[in-house]
């Protein structure tokens, strides 16, 4: 059974998400709240007005973008005392990810007022949805414009243990790629959300050492903006296990199989019983068939 409608709460910021291309891509609390709130703060008020124009909204709109945080924002601290409730939007997607918003909701937490979430859209989320992979993951959203401050960070990013999500624009995707398959490696695997969510939304995958050949073979490929998830590092060997692995196959060169385990352990620190097995199955590669 559908709910029925949520209206806006008197007095409170409202953090909505909104679609990052397909106008579908909202959800029915996310209207209750932007037809029923007293004013929406939006990052881009012409941008906005297209999206509440499309379901027949009305309600007034008033720009809180990133030249004007600060002083918008005290504006909405004084709107929200008067008990009118408000609604925050930026572009696309899920405002402060990569968006302005931040510096507004520290603002009206500041001033003891509440503030609460509309869950929706994000590009970051919906990249890594079609990407495939499992475990961690690190959002970094946008790198630096110039090339020595974007490697510097990835030179910062490479050995963490998880994938690596960012956002980019057309116009710097191939450098950006470019320096991602330098630094990060040819080996990982980059998955390009192009224009996702759009009519001309194109997903690819490919390991980072041929992706700049994949942007250089269609000039479509370049355009629309990007999220780009970089999957984890292969895991490096175990210093420990990888010495105990040459004691091993030293030993087993010269001693009966349970002696060359038994003294591998004492040597290394080692699991006996693992040493032993791992012994049983290198001994069968060395005989051969």
């Amino acid at each position: 059974m559908i709910d029925t409608a949520q209206p806006a709460a008197p007095g409170t910021l409202h953090i909505v998400a909104t679609p990052i291309g397909n106008l579908r891509d909202i959800t029915l609390r996310a209207l209750d709240v932007l037809r029923s709130v007293d004013l929406v703060a939006a990052e881009d008020t012409r941008h906005t007005q297209q999206l509440l124009t499309a379901y027949g909204i009305q309600t007034r709109l008033m720009a809180v973008h990133e030249h004007n945080e600060a002083g918008a924002a005290l504006r909405v601290v004084e709107a929200l005392r008067e008990g009118r409730s408000v609604a925050y939007v930026s572009d696309a997607g899920t405002p402060g990810i990569s968006d302005p918003g931040a510096r507004l909701v520290q603002a009206v937490r500041a001033a003891g007022l509440p503030v609460t979430p509309l869950p929706g859209a994000s590009a970051a989320a919906t990249a890594l949805s079609v990407s495939g992979l499992d475990g961690p993951w690190l959002f970094h959203g946008f790198l630096a414009a110039k090339s020595g401050e974007r490697r510097r960070a990835l030179e910062t990013l490479r050995d963490l243990p998880c994938a690596l999500v960012f956002y980019e624009a057309p116009h710097r995707i191939a450098e950006t790629v470019a320096d991602l398959a330098s630094v990060l490696g040819p080996e990982r695997t980059l998955l390009f959300g192009r224009e996702l969510t759009k009519r001309f939304e194109q997903i690819h995958a490919c390991p980072l050492g041929e992706a700049l050949a994949w942007l250089e073979a269609d000039e479509n490929h370049r355009r629309g903006e990007f999220a780009l998830v970089v999957a984890a590092p292969a895991p490096r060997p175990d210093e420990g296990e990888a010495e105990a692995l040459r004691v091993l196959e030293i030993l087993l060169e010269e001693l009966p199989l349970k002696q060359a385990a038994h003294l591998t352990a004492r040597l290394t620190g080692g699991r006996k019983n693992a040493l032993y097995q791992l012994a049983l199955a290198r001994k069968g590669q060395l005989k051969g068939p």
